[in-house]
């Protein structure tokens, strides 16, 4: 399972630890990743991603997953998340 953000795409970042010597020795900054279930408000059901605690609060932000995948880019979108969009945009479509 890749360490990336379904929604956003955010993942590993790199950097130095530097000692108090001033060392600098490389390391790795992960994504702080969640396993959630967000619902669906227009299809009724629920879907199971792999989201940064900042995506999380930016859907809340939004308004939820319908929101947040009307507002989404598909590059940043895992292929998982681009089905859902492309339902929720179907059924926007035909409301």
């Amino acid at each position: 399972m890749s360490r990336r953000c379904e929604l956003t795409g955010k993942g590993p970042m790199s950097g130095n630890n530097v000692s108090h010597a001033n060392n600098k020795t490389k390391r790795r900054f992960l994504p702080n990743l969640q396993d959630v279930t967000l619902q669906s408000d227009l299809l009724g059901r629920s879907f199971r991603f792999r989201v940064s605690s900042a995506a999380l609060r930016t859907v809340d932000h939004r308004g939820g997953l319908d929101a947040f995948m009307a507002k989404a880019k598909d590059a940043e979108l895992s292929d998982a998340a681009l089905k859902v969009k492309k339902e929720i945009a179907k059924v926007q479509a035909s409301a």
